[in-house]
């Protein structure tokens, strides 16, 4: 198994808020992949003590145990383990009802000599290429299709549309979320390999348009995780006037994970 990971902080006067991790089982057929991106709030209460690293760092943490270890239950399950056993260790401190309690998005991917179960939920990516070259991009599209009005403000967002119906879903503190997940299982042989991305590496693709996600599975396959990151951040010094980015931070964390497995 060949595996590469670059994190990469949007700002080197802020904690990386990304998580990602490769397990492999005791059996030591297989593994796992898990990428968190975990959801910046706005400047304000959040009902919580803790920082969003404190939650990606504990979500994936039991993420990844949960994935190499208990390789008979489904990923949506691990994940609402995983959101669980997260949520009990600062119930008891935090108002984990508040609409802006630490949250993330999240990418899941087990393989087995037979199979490959992947998990995506809110805007990171699965990209999973097959023996013969073709790259299928597993999304969950539900943010990127919601109207502009609806995302106006942060207020409105966490009013009508963050973890509701009609809205967009991400890993808060709420297990039932998991259910929400893009699952699917593809046979081992139909895989060659597969990268993760956090939003902020996927700007090459969504918000700079440099090639599609073909193009980009090219370019992680033959120069790598860091010159994937290394181009979208030249792209974004570029972008000075903000034409792509509109309102969006000029530099996000950005994590990439390729795996052969």
């Amino acid at each position: 198994m060949r595996t590469e990971l670059v994190s990469d902080p949007g700002a080197p006067d802020r904690p990386n808020e990304d998580f990602a991790s490769v397990g492999v089982p005791a059996c030591g057929q297989g593994g796992s992949l898990v990428v968190l991106d975990g959801v910046t709030p706005p400047k304000g209460d959040t009902g919580c003590l803790h920082s969003v690293p404190w939650f990606t760092s504990r979500l994936g943490g039991a993420l990844t145990e949960l994935t190499v270890s208990l390789l008979d239950v489904p990923l949506a399950e691990a994940l609402s383990r995983a959101l669980a056993r997260t949520a009990e260790t600062h119930a008891a401190t935090c108002d984990l009802s508040h609409p802006r309690t630490p949250q993330a998005t999240v990418v899941l991917a087990r393989w087995s000599a037979d199979l490959l179960e992947y998990l995506v939920l809110s805007d990171s990516a699965l990209l999973i290429e097959s023996p013969g070259g073709a790259v299928t991009p597993v999304l969950d599209d539900r943010l990127a299709r919601l109207p502009r009005a609806a995302l106006a403000t942060d207020a409105l967002v966490d009013a009508t549309v963050r973890n509701k119906e009609g809205g967009f879903f991400t890993a808060a503190a709420d297990p039932s979320v998991a259910a929400r997940a893009v699952t699917g299982v593809v046979p081992r042989a139909e895989v060659r390999a597969l990268a993760a991305l956090t939003d902020g590496a996927a700007r090459w693709v969504e918000t700079f348009g440099e090639g599609d996600w073909t193009d980009c599975f090219t370019l992680l396959r033959k120069e790598g995780a860091r010159a994937l990151v290394d181009r979208v951040r030249a792209l974004e010094r570029a972008d000075a006037d903000r034409v792509r980015l509109g309102r969006r931070k000029r530099h996000d964390d950005a994590t990439v994970v390729y795996v052969e497995p």
